[in-house]
């Protein structure tokens, strides 16, 4: 279980995350009540928190939120490629967007897995 405190720091870090992402209101409150819901993501959110670093303890199908977040550094090069800067150097969207990722895919792991092995970048050969 996560103390008072503790969880007053993650949730002033959610906060601070979404404003750097440039992320409403209404994504920061969703995503702080289903992370909250979740509390072994909850758990490696403050991890990395206070660490910089992923604790990986956590795993949906044997995915971790690292996973997640090469998968869309994956797909931010592509954006790169098409010159749509959206997560251009915004370190706090990409750990934002991948932990949000990572709770949706607690929820549809098939959907998730699937995109992660089917869908990525287009920066090798043949892949069109």
């Amino acid at each position: 279980m996560i103390d008072r405190e503790r969880l007053e720091n993650a949730r002033q870090f959610a906060a601070a995350l979404c404003y750097y992402a440039d992320k409403d209101n209404e994504f920061r409150d969703a995503f702080w009540k289903e992370l909250c819901a979740q509390e072994d993501i909850l758990e490696e959110f403050c991890y990395y928190m206070e660490n910089q670093k992923f604790a990986c303890m956590v795993s949906v199908e044997g995915y971790t939120v690292i996973d997640v977040m090469v998968w869309q550094i994956d797909h931010f090069k592509a954006e790169l490629d098409r010159r749509d800067p959206g997560m251009r150097d915004n370190g706090d969207k990409m750990l934002l967007m991948a932990f949000d990722t990572f709770l949706k895919m607690r929820k549809e792991p098939e959907k998730y897995v699937y995109l992660l092995q089917e869908e990525t970048g287009t920066d090798y050969p043949d892949k069109y």
